[in-house]
């Protein structure tokens, strides 16, 4: 068997280095990946993060670029370019999801290694070995898996407390659909690590939903720290473990679908991944998948209405979209290959439609638990 046919997980960044003003103390790690680091991020959190990056790079060969306003195969051809003049020896992203993956992708096309440093807890791309593709208007367009995670994570709480607390909660809303998408992906597996991570991702639930209350209460405090871990860290490490087997399903079709309204974009990632959660487990409702899914699903309505996660599309701030646009992203969610296709079940567009316009509405008469679904899997 050759090493290009291996069976391989891609688990964990090979260093995770995480405090308060860590960033600053880091040069040396830096260092020992490359004297001649390209910094990737948008201008926002490449604005926040300077008086903590500084520091780490005062005695190297630094030049930046702003990845623009998504990581798309145009932004990325800009950033080789970018890597070649500087004569680029190490990649550093700097900022939220879409800046973390573009300097990951980047870092993979042009053999280079990579630090991540995130500047929110909104997402686990710091952590992870995937990027996410979008087309030049904020159309999500395809993943590339990577063959490895990154070569440092560099978590500053510091750093991330400068963020707005909209970016936390969105967080939230993308970490606790581990639970939800990999119980109903994965639950049935008999493989030790995709057992692991699926019941990391009930971990990781309880987490959020114990602690996220107190977090926003006390900014920069215990559990405030313990969300961001959550976030941020545990939820690639239900990623890692699980691999391509652990899947993301419905909640991320959603979201993948909504992209492709112009109207969505002005939402986060994980808002549209948390209202996906809620159409998700309205179609599990529908159909023949979960019985606990309509206790599941009022579970998570009190819980996004204390937080202020949207519970419908009305919430989402499209409640002005039209049939066809709702169509339209019932479409791309249901193409085929589609994560969505993970569920038990056939969804259909329409079906979806149906869903995704009634997140809010009374349950439906729970049906009996699939024998090939436990009951517990929301």
């Amino acid at each position: 068997m050759t090493l290009s046919t291996l069976p391989m997980l891609t688990v964990a960044p090979a260093q995770v280095v995480r405090g308060a003003s860590i960033l600053a103390t880091t040069g040396g790690a830096i260092a020992q990946l490359g004297q001649r680091p390209l910094v990737v991020g948008g201008t926002h959190s490449l604005a926040a993060a300077t008086p903590y990056l500084t520091p780490a790079l005062a005695d190297l060969a630094v030049a930046t670029s702003a990845y623009g306003a998504d990581c798309s195969e145009v932004a990325l051809e800009r950033l080789r370019a970018a890597v070649a003049d500087h004569h680029a020896d190490v990649i550093v992203g700097v900022g939220g999801g879409k800046a973390l993956d573009a300097a990951k992708l980047l870092a993979y096309q042009t053999a280079l290694p990579v630090v991540t440093v995130p500047t929110s807890a909104a997402t686990c791309a710091a952590w992870t070995a995937l990027s996410n593709v979008y087309s030049e208007e904020g159309a999500f367009l395809y993943d590339v898996p990577l063959p490895r995670c990154p070569d440092l994570l560099i978590l500053d709480y510091d750093l991330v407390a400068t963020a707005p607390v909209r970016t936390l909660i969105a967080g939230v809303g993308d970490a606790i659909a581990k639970w939800y998408e990999a119980s109903v992906s994965s639950s049935t597996s008999a493989e030790t690590l995709i057992i692991a991570a699926v019941q990391e991702a009930r971990v990781l639930r309880d987490i959020l939903f114990q602690k996220t209350a107190k977090a926003l209460a006390e900014p920069g405090g215990a559990d405030w720290r313990a969300v961001v871990d959550a976030t941020v860290l545990l939820a690639g490490v239900i990623g890692g473990l699980g691999g391509a087997q652990c899947r993301t399903v419905a909640a991320h079709a959603v979201h993948n679908g909504l992209t492709h309204l112009p109207a969505s974009h002005g939402t986060l990632h994980g808002e549209k991944v948390a209202y996906g959660i809620l159409v998700q487990l309205r179609l599990e409702e529908m159909g023949p998948s979960n019985a606990l899914a309509p206790t599941a699903r009022r579970q998570l309505m009190a819980f996004y209405t204390a937080l202020g996660l949207p519970r419908s599309l009305e919430e989402l701030g499209l409640g002005e979209i039209s049939l066809a646009e709702v169509r339209q992203a019932a479409e791309v969610a249901c193409a085929e290959g589609s994560d969505i296709h993970h569920l038990p079940f056939v969804v259909t567009p329409d079906a979806l439609m149906g869903a995704m316009v009634s997140t809010t509405a009374p349950e439906l008469r729970s049906p009996a638990p699939s024998s090939s679904i436990p009951a517990e899997a929301s």
